[in-house]
């Protein structure tokens, strides 16, 4: 395996509700808009259709898809599917994730994304590098959008 090849762990990082409506998408690769709406749209649909019971990820063309639901929202990422990833650590990624923006939100919901979509892409941006998780630390994370928060009031 190249370095090159092994790079990009995440492909793309989505937030979802229950009606299947994406909140936010961001991809750390080049997708055409048509693509990266039959993708959604197929991921989605998968992910809505299975029940708790059922493994949290799942192989799909050439991702391995890691998802999560969390109150209305669903939290899903794609991965490569080369089998370089650990699933439980993406799991553990999607779940720093919600607590970090649970942090900066108190208590994050679906219209918390919805009207602050700048700040929830700043977020993944802090945690989330060229599809490489490069932070994990909360307070690093929120550290500059707080900074951000206090220069622009």
């Amino acid at each position: 395996v190249h370095w090159a090849d092994t790079t990009k762990m995440l492909k793309f990082v989505l937030m979802v509700n229950k009606q299947g409506q994406t909140r936010l998408a961001q991809y750390f690769e080049y997708l055409t808009i048509q693509e990266r709406a039959q993708l959604e749209a197929e991921v989605i649909r998968k992910c809505l259709a299975r029940n708790e019971t059922e493994c949290s990820f799942f192989e799909y063309r050439q991702y391995t898809i890691v998802y999560r639901r969390y109150a209305s929202l669903f939290f899903i990422v794609g991965c490569d599917n080369t089998g370089a990833e650990n699933e439980l650590a993406i799991l553990e990624f999607i779940h720093t994730l919600v607590e970090t923006l649970d942090k900066y939100f108190e208590n994050v919901c679906e219209l918390d994304i919805m009207f602050n979509i700048e700040k929830a892409h700043f977020i993944v941006d802090e945690m989330v590098m060229n599809g490489c998780i490069v932070e994990t630390n909360k307070q690093n994370v929120l550290a500059p959008i707080r900074l951000s928060d206090k220069l622009g009031s």
